[in-house]
């Protein structure tokens, strides 16, 4: 069985402010192409069809038009919620939809009720794993623990018990929207920690023949079984390197896997350059990034005058201006973003504690109480999200 395994549309999000609608209709009609010319079996989904949880509405309606294009392909397509989307308006109206072979999965509770499609060689069984947040589905999963492995894991163990009732042969497919241990994040992904966790082991997967990602934007193999097919399009220059694919995955006969990536196509490609502004307006060697989108770095000493009109004047599409003046590692007024670069929000606080107390930081159970306080931020934006 032929599958092309994508996620984390994004649909309606800009890029520093500039318009994507255009390369993300580009990108579906690529979709429609890919499937005829592949002659796919199904297309997978794997969560963040949206970029937020009430969608503009030329999103929906890209969305709406991908959805009859896929039915007319006759093509099944089984698609989960992520945590960027609300489950609960993604799913609405999944019972009629499904009717046209368009599968909606956004409810934790039908996590083990399968897609079953057939091939000449028998039963494949799709198993929709919605974004999965800790807090509101553990009572749900019976999880002892209100973390990102414990509810998953809980869900999965229902995908195996269901799975071991089915016909001996039965092949087996699992859409989750999660960070794996050995995922590479961006700067693009919304964070998802709990208690201070983010990952789960990619072994929570073991006893199906190939889980499909999403959640991590750049395309990448956990395991062979285990893979991110990476969002369609690049979110932020964190992922200037990316190179942005579907996966064409083979399904065998006993569960073998063969894999192709199948590249997207690129609206305009990033660039990161660094250095002085005259620098920058000089350097031949740049010429190659003149009609890209720019994000550039100033290591000037002293701010320039006008430097975003100047950098314009060769970089057109220049969306980012970062200062970062030459300076000794010394010097006290050193970039307080170069600081924080790297640490969340967790460490951060932390270190605002060591701060305000002259170098002590908070102890174990101060650790828990910052970790709680943020969880119950996140929780909360999830509720109102999904209402």
């Amino acid at each position: 069985m032929r599958l092309l395994h994508t996620s984390d549309w994004h649909l309606g999000r800009s890029f520093h402010r500039a318009s994507l609608l255009e390369a993300q209709a580009a990108f579906l009609d690529h979709l429609i192409a890919t499937v005829r010319e592949h002659d796919v079996d199904a297309v997978l989904v794997a969560g963040d069809v949206y970029d937020r949880a009430v969608p503009p509405l030329a999103a929906v309606e890209l969305f709406d038009d991908a959805l009859h294009r896929l039915a007319d392909a006759g093509v099944p397509t089984v698609m989960i919620s992520g945590n960027h989307d609300s489950a609960r308006r993604l799913g609405v109206g999944a019972g009629l939809i499904e009717r046209a072979g368009i599968h909606l999965r956004t409810d934790p509770a039908g996590c083990a009720t399968p897609v079953v499609l057939t091939d000449p060689h028998g039963d494949v069984a799709f198993y929709g794993l919605p974004y999965l947040e800790p807090a509101l589905v553990r009572g749900e999963f019976g999880a002892a623990r209100a973390s990102h492995e414990a509810v998953l894991g809980a869900a999965m163990e229902r995908v195996r018990a269901d799975l071991a009732e089915r016909a001996p042969g039965t092949r087996s497919v699992v859409l989750a929207h999660a960070f794996v241990t050995g995922g590479e994040p961006s700067d693009s992904e919304r964070d998802i920690t709990v208690g201070g966790v983010a990952a789960v082991p990619a072994g929570i997967f073991d006893g199906v023949d190939y889980a499909a990602l999403g959640h991590l934007h750049g395309c990448q193999t956990i395991t062979e079984r285990v893979r991110y097919s990476g969002s369609p399009l690049a979110y932020s220059f964190s992922e200037t390197d990316h190179r942005k694919t579907l996966w064409l995955i083979e399904l065998g006969p006993a569960g073998e896997i063969a894999a192709d990536r199948l590249d997207c196509p690129v609206p305009r490609p990033l660039a990161r350059i660094h250095g002085r502004l005259e620098e920058l307006l000089e350097d031949p060697a740049l010429e190659r990034h003149e009609q890209s989108w720019v994000e550039a770095t100033l290591t000037d000493p002293v701010r320039p005058a006008e430097p975003m009109a100047r950098l314009a004047e060769r970089f057109p599409h220049t969306l980012s201006l970062v200062f970062a003046p030459e300076r000794t590692d010394d010097d006290p007024l050193g970039s307080y973003a170069e600081r924080l670069r790297d640490r969340d929000d967790h460490q951060i606080a932390e270190d605002f504690v060591a701060h305000v107390r002259g170098g002590a930081g908070p102890d174990e159970s101060e650790r828990a109480v910052l970790r709680g306080a943020f969880d119950d931020v996140r929780v909360e934006a999830a509720v109102r999200d999904g209402e």
